[in-house]
């Protein structure tokens, strides 16, 4: 946004903001003038934030969201909060089902005037999946307990600091054979700095988002056999990508120690695709990023031989 300081001087709580998407975040509201307190049970993890303020605009508090006290002394003094808490395991309920109705009702009673939720795209309240359920109910929790508040459904966030797109992108570069699970799975993939964009420009004119729900997607639609391809070709390898049938991916999701669990298999065969049914990027003024303007160049560090593998003129 440039020199767009349209948050001056505000101070917004980031709960769980010592993340990826936190970080990313943090970056744009402090770029638009905004005081920061990032909160986090592991708020080491974001320490790096805070090189990218200047002097006394960035302050960590360490946070529970289980822990009511811990929570109400993080909202003293906010102009507005973002809820960023996410999981895939655990007791979901706790953290992002009910667990988000509390930290809207004390952000609320904290004298907050602007809270957004960070949900995702496919919560559903009939889901048999745990947290596509938890992230619905957590949607109608903050509803209840802070009128106005907005609800953003992020798809799947990319970014060159990601652990998606290098996850691929380190398999793809170790191996002749790779496996691709839920190849058909349809993804609409967003570029993390858009959905932080998306975020800030909400706070910046609260009064005329208040209530809405958004879904922030990328421009295109792509499966993960697609996405596969698109990370090997950018790498300059050729490797085998053998799509993996739901037998076979259900008993390895099912192994202790494997990175994907049974709910996140289920995740990715339903799918990440904006519904079109609610306002997105587009109705923020934003125009969606696509990954192929990054892809190359983010993968330059999985070739061969790295920079020094590349041709340049001259």
């Amino acid at each position: 946004m440039g020199n767009v300081r349209d948050l001056e001087d505000k101070l917004v709580v980031l709960v769980g903001g010592s993340g990826f998407f936190g970080s990313h975040l943090a970056q744009e509201l402090l770029e638009r003038g905004a005081r920061l307190r990032v909160c986090s049970r592991h708020v080491e993890r974001g320490y790096a934030i805070k090189a990218l303020g200047n002097l006394g605009q960035v302050q960590f508090l360490r946070v529970n969201v289980q822990n009511e006290r811990s929570l109400a002394a993080a909202f003293l003094g906010a102009d507005a909060v973002v809820n960023l808490v996410g999981a895939f395991k655990g007791d979901l309920d706790a953290v992002q089902g009910r667990g988000a109705g509390r930290v809207a009702a004390l952000a609320k009673d904290a004298g907050a005037q602007a809270f957004v939720h960070v949900s995702a795209i496919g919560a559903d309240a009939g889901s048999p999946v745990a947290y596509a359920r938890t992230k619905a109910e957590g949607e109608a929790a903050v509803a209840a307990a802070f009128p106005g508040a907005v609800v953003v459904r992020p798809s799947v966030m990319f970014g060159a600091d990601d652990a998606f797109l290098n996850l691929f992108g380190k398999v793809i570069s170790q191996f002749p054979v790779v496996p691709v699970f839920g190849p058909e799975g349809r993804l609409q993939p967003v570029f993390v700095d858009d959905a932080a964009c998306a975020i800030a420009t909400i706070l910046s004119d609260f009064p005329a988002q208040a209530g809405k729900t958004f879904e922030l997607a990328g421009p295109e639609v792509l499966t993960m056999m697609d996405i596969n391809q698109r990370i090997a070709k950018a790498q300059g390898r050729k490797p085998v990508l053998v799509p993996v049938g739901d037998a076979m991916a259900g008993l390895f999701a099912s192994l202790p120690g494997t990175p994907l669990s049974r709910d996140q298999l289920a995740l990715l065969k339903a799918g990440s695709v904006a519904s079109g049914r609610l306002p997105g990027l587009a109705e923020l003024g934003l125009r969606a990023r696509p990954l192929g303007l990054f892809l190359d160049r983010w993968m330059l560090r999985y070739r061969k031989a790295g920079r020094f593998g590349v041709k340049s003129l001259g």
